[in-house]
């Protein structure tokens, strides 16, 4: 079997065990006689699936009992709408922190809801980095950030402080890359395609007290009330999804848990930046104290080259380099499921592909 290293941002690889076991279960889950594909979401079977994948990602993000897990459709793009119709419900405004691409995507569509309030953006150096901020509206119904930027390949080295105003994070690109505490946070929402599994499912975290206040002509399928009351089974949930994800917290939790991961993480990142910052031919874009763990973007300052390794390194097995038309140049997205050996590998190739140029 030949297996490509896979470096796309997303849909991303998943863990060869998960595969397998997926695969060995396509036919017959269980002794049930049919594949989860086929299940009925309400059977006592696909209840124990998705009640275990909860239950799972509560220990691994060690989630207290005062949030609750949604399991979702409609991607994180669809939380940019579902945030303010159910947040931004008291003082009608929000603050947003933009630090790339989806962060002010988020603030665009809430700003059809009721004020939004820009606080920082580092459009300015084409988000190379993550403003600081410090300061917030005291009116504010909420504080909005993404977390980790998969275009720009930068990430926030801190967590505001926002007092008593709820800081909701859009965590699609790191979640359980590293443990994160679910306490600083009032919200937190990620699509599953970068690090939990299969595109079609948005895992949202949201404590208690938030949850209930859906603005009038809310959608049903945008309330949180709604769907937590009926446990993410309001109609028919991305069950396939759910099952593959559950498979990546059992996976994890197998590693080792999130610290183990972390370490993994940070020790394939620095093999990429050290290279980098070592070539006289590739150069990271990101600034360095904003560097990203799991998206890794880098140029050579030359199009037409970077054009000629992308196409080199796709020859080579490794595929989805070419970077996002935003920053250009290539993007290794190196998420938990990327094993040591491909960046190793990557980096070999890319020494020798600069060695070929002099």
């Amino acid at each position: 079997m030949k297996r490509i290293y896979n470096f796309s941002a997303g849909p991303s690889m998943l863990p060869v065990e998960v595969l397998s076991q997926a695969a060995s279960e396509m036919l017959d889950y269980q002794g049930s006689g049919c594949s989860v594909m086929e299940m009925s979401h309400r059977s006592p079977v696909y209840d124990n699936i998705i009640k275990q994948a909860e239950a799972d990602l509560r220990t691994l993000m060690e989630i207290p009992e005062n949030y609750r897990v949604l399991f979702l459709q409609g991607g994180a793009t669809t939380q940019f709408s579902a945030v303010p119709l159910n947040l931004m419900n008291k003082n009608k405004k929000a603050d947003y922190i933009v630090s790339g691409m989806f962060s002010k995507k988020a603030a665009d569509e809430a700003a059809k809801y009721g004020e939004v309030n820009i606080l920082a953006s580092s459009k300015d150096r084409n988000f190379a980095y993550v403003p600081y901020v410090d300061s917030f509206s005291p009116d504010a119904d909420y504080v909005h950030i993404c977390l980790n930027n998969t275009i720009y390949g930068t990430t926030y080295n801190y967590i505001p402080e926002t007092g008593d105003i709820p800081l909701v994070a859009d965590v699609s690109s790191c979640i359980l890359s590293r443990p994160i505490d679910v306490t600083k946070f009032g919200m937190l929402y990620a699509g599953a395609q970068k690090n939990m599994g299969p595109s079609g499912l948005t895992v949202v975290i949201i404590r208690e007290d938030l949850i209930g206040n859906a603005r009038e002509g809310t959608p049903v399928m945008l309330d949180y009330k709604i769907q937590a009351d009926n446990g993410s089974m309001y109609n028919t949930p991305p069950c396939y999804s759910i099952y593959v994800a559950g498979l990546v917290f059992k996976w994890l939790l197998n590693m080792g848990g999130l610290s183990v991961m972390e370490q993994r993480n940070v020790a394939k990142a620095k093999v990429l930046y050290d290279y980098l910052d070592s070539s006289e031919m590739f150069k990271a874009t990101a600034d360095k104290e904003f560097r990203s763990l799991m998206n890794a973007c880098f140029v050579t300052g030359d199009a037409e080259l970077d054009k000629e390794f992308v196409s080199a390194a796709k020859k080579a097995g490794f595929e989805n380099l070419k970077g996002h038309r935003s920053v250009g140049g290539m993007r290794a997205s190196i998420y938990n499921a990327m094993p040591a050996e491909g960046v190793d590998k990557l980096v070999e190739f890319m020494a020798e592909f600069e060695r070929s140029k002099k």
